[in-house]
């Protein structure tokens, strides 16, 4: 199998496996005769195994050592996956209960001297928030208490073409369940 049909099967761009080449984590099994690279399904089954470690976070360097040791190693990496990811949800949940606080007492979050939308936002990214976790805060505000988003936006000296853009696209961006199904969560980006 080529190595575009091989991306394209696992919906994979052809770089990535080139990268995988480079650091030797998914060589070819051989070349075809115009020295094309030329996947086996050996190849094929280690590229299903690869796939399936990453949907579990686990960083290819440590994907690199599991493949082809026993079972102890794989059970060991993902244990410590799993305790990695319970330590980043316990940390989102705590970063969520201070937002819920924050909001519960407005009069303390308007009393913060927060100048602009610039220094807000490098608050929020400094406390970890990612492009989804902006999306998700400015679509639950806007669902919890749209005139208090309203002003909270103007407080920021958002424009107001601005402020009317970020509520539209919190008003539209969708809601999904979690994969835990407790909860709901949006994949929209931010304005």
């Amino acid at each position: 199998m080529t190595i575009g049909l091989l991306a394209k099967k696992h919906g994979l761009s052809r770089s990535t496996l080139l990268y995988y080449d480079r650091i030797g984590l998914l060589r070819p099994g051989g070349r075809l005769h115009n020295d094309y690279r030329h996947y086996t399904a050996a190849d094929e089954k280690r590229l299903g195994q690869i796939c399936l470690y990453r949907r579990t976070g686990l960083p290819l360097a440590e994907i690199a050592k599991i493949l082809g040791r026993p079972r102890q190693a794989l059970a060991g990496a993902l244990e410590r996956q799993l305790r990695d990811l319970a330590e980043q949800i316990d940390g989102l949940r705590s970063r969520q209960r201070v937002i819920v606080e924050l909001l519960k007492h407005r009069r303390m979050l308007e009393s913060v001297k927060i100048q602009d939308k610039t220094a807000w936002v490098k608050l929020l990214r400094d406390s970890g928030f990612k492009d989804e976790d902006l999306a998700r805060w400015h679509r639950d505000f806007e669902r919890l208490d749209p005139d208090y988003h309203q002003r909270f936006l103007e407080f920021l000296g958002i424009p107001a073409e601005e402020i009317a853009a970020i509520r539209a696209h919190s008003r539209r961006a969708p809601e999904t369940v979690s994969a835990s199904g407790r909860g709901r969560s949006s994949r929209a980006k931010p304005d």
